[in-house]
C-alpha cells in the first residue's frame, strides 16, 4: 500500500483552511450587501451602513445603489437622508474618491483616510502658489485662505463657491497650475481651499442647486452637520475600524483587495490587520482574510436580480472581479477601471443597462441567464424607470456597452 503524500508548506496551510466556494461568497453578497429581496431596506442610511460607504463620484450613483437595495424607496426618502435628517455626509475618502458616508462613521474616515488626503492636496496646491510667486511659503497662504472661508461660512450658514469667493477677496488669487501648456489658464484657489477645507472635515457638501443628479453643490460648515466638528480619533485605530468594516461587507478577500480600496500603503494595510482578529480562509484561486467572529456559513438566499448604476460600491469593492464579473469586463469599464450599470442575477453580472433618451431603461445580457433571470431583471428596470421618473442622467464615466445602448 503506497504511503500517503505529506503536504508542507503553503499546501499544507490551504488544506487545513476553512474553503469558502464562490457560491457562498456569492451568497454573502447577496445578503451584506442587501440586494436579496429579503434583505431589502427603504432607509438609505442603512444602505450605506451595509456597504460601508456609497460611491459618490456621480451624484446619481447615491439614489441609484440606495434605490436598488430598497423596496418602495423614493428619491426624498435619500434626499432627506442627506440634507434635512444629516444622518449621511458627502466626503473625499479613499483613493481621492467622493463618497457618502454615516454620519458617525465620519471620524474613522476622517482619521483612516481623508487627513492624509488633505495634507496632499494642500501640498500640491501649494508648490502652485509658490510656483507662480504668489506666495513664499504656499501653504501658509492657503492655509490662512482656508481659516478666512471657514469662518465666512460659519457666518453665512451655506454658501456657493461664488458666494464664498465674494465674501472672501484671497480666493479670487488666480494661479495656473501648469504654464505653458495649451490646455491651462489661470484659476482662481476658491475650488482648491474648499478642496483641502473638504478633506479636512471642516466644511461639507450641501444641497445641491438642482436636481438629485446634480453635483453644483452649496457648501456647509461641518458643525451644521457635526456639532462641534468631526470628531479626532487616531489614525492607526481609525485605520483598523475600517478595515473591519470592510472585511464584515466584502470578506473573504486576499488582502490586496483591501489595500486597493482603501489606497494605503502595504504597510497601513498590514498594520491596520494587525489590530483586528482575523482567519485566513481558502478562496477558489488563493487565501483570503476573513474576520474571526464572522467564519459561520451564509444560507444562500432565494435567487435575485438587480440592476446597480455605474460606479455603484458592491461592483467597485474588491480589485479581483472574477468571481462574479466573468468575461464581461471589457464592455462594462472604460479605460480608467470605472465600472458601468450593470445587471445582475444571483450573485454575478450577466448584462449591462442604460438610460435612454425617453426614460427606457434599455437591458442587454450579456449571456443566456435563463427566463426566470429576464423576468426578474425586466421587473427591476421598471422600477428603475419608475425612481428616475423625468429625471434624464447621463454617467460621468461611460462606457462601451452604455454607449452602445443609447446610440
Amino acid at each position: 500500500m503506497s504511503a500517503r503524500p505529506v503536504l508542507s508548506g503553503r499546501a499544507a496551510t490551504l488544506r487545513a483552511m476553512r474553503t469558502i466556494s464562490t457560491a457562498e461568497r456569492r451568497a454573502r453578497l447577496a445578503v451584506r450587501h442587501r440586494l436579496a429581496a429579503e434583505h431589502r431596506t427603504d432607509d438609505p442610511a442603512e444602505v450605506a451602513r451595509a456597504l460601508v460607504a456609497l460611491h459618490a463620484t456621480d451624484p446619481a450613483t447615491v439614489y441609484l445603489s440606495a434605490a436598488a437595495r430598497g423596496r418602495t424607496l423614493e428619491p426624498g426618502a435619500v434626499e432627506a437622508a442627506l440634507y434635512d435628517d444629516r444622518v449621511l455626509l458627502r466626503t473625499l475618502a479613499m483613493r481621492r474618491t467622493m463618497f457618502v458616508v454615516p454620519v458617525e462613521t465620519a471620524p474613522v474616515f476622517q482619521a483612516a483616510c481623508s487627513d492624509d488626503l488633505a495634507a496632499r492636496q494642500l501640498r500640491t496646491y501649494a508648490r502652485f502658489v509658490e510656483r507662480e510667486g504668489v506666495a513664499a511659503d504656499g501653504s501658509a497662504f492657503l492655509a490662512d485662505a482656508a481659516e478666512q472661508a471657514h469662518a465666512a461660512l460659519l457666518e453665512l450658514g451655506a454658501a456657493t463657491g461664488a458666494q464664498l469667493s465674494a465674501r472672501v477677496p484671497v480666493l479670487r488669487t488666480l494661479v495656473d497650475p501648469a504654464p505653458g501648456k495649451a490646455y491651462s489658464k489661470p484659476t482662481s484657489i476658491t475650488t482648491w481651499v474648499l478642496v483641502v477645507l473638504g478633506a479636512q472635515g471642516r466644511v461639507v457638501r450641501g444641497r445641491p442647486n438642482g436636481s438629485w443628479i446634480s453635483s453644483r453643490y452649496v457648501w456647509s460648515p461641518v458643525e451644521a452637520w457635526i456639532p462641534g466638528g468631526v470628531p479626532v480619533m487616531p489614525a492607526p485605530a481609525a485605520r483598523a475600524a475600517l478595515a473591519r468594516e470592510w472585511l464584515r461587507a466584502f470578506g473573504p478577500a486576499p488582502e490586496s483587495d483591501l489595500r486597493w480600496w482603501t489606497g494605503w500603503t502595504a504597510a497601513q494595510v498590514r498594520a491596520a490587520l494587525d489590530r483586528i482578529d482575523t482567519v485566513e480562509v481558502a478562496l477558489d484561486g488563493g487565501p483570503g482574510l476573513l474576520l474571526a467572529d464572522d467564519t459561520d456559513p451564509v444560507e444562500a438566499p432565494e435567487p435575485w436580480a438587480a440592476v446597480l448604476p455605474a460606479l455603484d460600491p458592491t461592483p467597485m469593492g474588491w480589485k479581483d472581479r472574477d468571481w462574479f464579473l466573468g468575461p464581461h469586463a471589457p464592455a462594462l469599464f472604460d479605460r480608467n477601471g470605472n465600472i458601468g450599470p450593470t445587471v445582475w442575477w444571483d450573485g454575478r453580472i450577466v448584462g449591462g443597462w442604460a438610460q435612454r433618451a425617453d426614460g427606457e431603461i434599455a437591458v442587454r445580457f450579456l449571456e443566456d441567464a435563463g427566463a426566470d433571470a429576464r423576468k426578474a431583471v425586466a421587473a427591476e428596470a421598471e422600477r428603475v424607470a419608475a425612481f428616475y421618473g423625468g429625471v434624464r442622467a447621463v454617467p460621468r464615466f461611460r462606457t462601451p456597452l452604455q454607449r452602445e445602448l443609447t446610440a
